[in-house]
């Protein structure tokens, strides 16, 4: 039976008002990721022959290392890792906790009980509502940003405010914004950096002031940090926990996703205050049973080696210079960031003699339809494109290539900015 048929039944009138009620499934609006996914298929139709360079994925081009993958394959084997895992292996959390000294200068971390592993981060940003929100209460969003936990906050009926994210800010979001009353009623914030999809970092000073700003309004804050350890030209991966202060007002949330090229395996932690833990943890248990042991012992053996993040950073930051010139060759304005796999510019107002860009999206589709090259936009708080370097291609000379093609492609356009 088609789901049209079924619409018309008392299913649709006993959907849940957080998702639509029984309204759900009738919505006729285009959501951005679906709008970039028909353009891609548009494409592909109009021009079967050229290839389709696409700069919008969101996750790494690459397998995860051989030994943790060696790892994997030897713990999976063992009869005494096939049980549920529940809030962990100690295993994990000691891995987790010596990579936070190791690799981010994090001291003092108990992963007995300031340590719990975590299906990867969003399932973790989706949990951490429960732990804090009531009615009426308040999470602060950025934005752009990674909407998950302003979500949730909504379905417990909590409200979201949300705090823009500009280039004359640096992409840091400014605190003295955010009005006394929503201050004085919020419960969460929620920040990320390296950012998505900004690539801008934070700084002491910032997470300084973090750590006060939530102190005076008792603001718990939820640091998300996947891209955390891949940071470029002598800049040190650098953790929210490590500053003074900060282990007081909240947490950080870590992935083996993006800075081991582990997606799919679905595996990170929650570090920091330790009630903010067993809170969490608490409302874990209630959600899942725990990853694969096999899996947090493969991801320890990761947690243990940091040099495998290295060589990935080399590969992005490599990617970056390469874009960074293509693109200011163009007339774009792009600097590489301090960290993360993505590259935000600010899209061109439109082509000299030709159409105008109305927004980010509009030169995204642009870019997709009538050359191949596929980017995300954001236009939350200004009109920016955004570029990831985790393109598919097989070693330096190939990159190379890459980019060489999408400044052909380019080279007979001439973009007002």
């Amino acid at each position: 039976m088609s789901i049209d048929k079924y619409q018309e039944t008392y299913i649709q009138t006993n959907f849940a008002d957080r998702i639509g009620g029984s309204n759900y499934g009738k919505d006729t609006n285009i959501y951005k990721f679906e709008k970039i996914k028909r353009a891609k298929a548009s494409a592909k139709k109009d021009f079967p022959n050229v290839e389709l360079i696409d700069l919008g994925v969101g996750e790494p081009d690459e397998m995860a290392d051989a030994g943790i993958v060696a790892a994997l394959a030897e713990q999976a084997s063992k009869p005494e890792n096939r049980g549920y895992a529940d809030n962990g292996i100690p295993e994990f959390k000691e891995a987790a906790a010596a990579y936070l000294k190791n690799v981010f200068n994090v001291e003092g971390i108990d992963p007995s009980t300031e340590v719990v592993h975590s299906i990867g981060s969003k399932p973790a940003l989706a949990m951490m509502p429960s732990c804090f929100i009531n009615p009426g209460d308040v999470t602060i969003m950025t934005v752009p940003g990674y909407p998950v936990m302003g979500t949730h906050t909504k379905y417990l009926g909590g409200e979201v405010f949300n705090i823009q994210l500009t280039k004359e800010n640096n992409f840091l979001p400014d605190l003295t914004a955010i009005p006394e009353d929503i201050a004085k009623r919020a419960k969460l914030l929620y920040l990320n950096y390296p950012n998505n999809p900004t690539g801008a970092s934070a700084t002491v000073e910032f997470f300084t002031e973090v750590v006060e700003w939530a102190k005076k309004y008792s603001v718990v804050v939820v640091h998300d940090a996947p891209y955390a350890a891949l940071t470029y030209d002598g800049k040190k991966p650098f953790s929210f926990l490590s500053v003074p202060g900060a282990k007081d007002v909240g947490v950080e949330l870590h992935s083996l996703s993006k800075s081991y090229n582990m997606t799919g395996w679905r595996i990170g932690f929650v570090a920091g205050n330790p009630l903010v833990v067993k809170a969490f943890s608490d409302v874990k248990d209630n959600n899942d049973s725990g990853q694969f042991i096999a899996i947090q012992k493969a991801a320890a053996y990761g947690l243990n080696h940091p040099e495998i993040t290295e060589k990935i950073a080399e590969k992005y930051s490599r990617r970056h210079d390469l874009l960074v010139a293509a693109l200011n060759e163009l007339g774009f304005q792009a600097e590489k960031p301090k960290g993360s796999f993505f590259l935000y510019v600010e899209a061109p107002k439109g082509i000299v003699g030709g159409r105008r860009f109305e927004s980010g999206e509009d030169f995204s589709q642009f870019l997709i339809r009538e050359k191949l090259i596929s980017s995300v936009p954001w236009d939350d708080a200004g009109n920016f494109v955004r570029f990831s370097v985790t393109f598919e291609a097989k070693g330096e000379e190939e990159e190379k290539r890459v980019i060489a093609e999408i400044k052909r492609r380019l080279s007979d356009v001439q973009f007002e900015f």
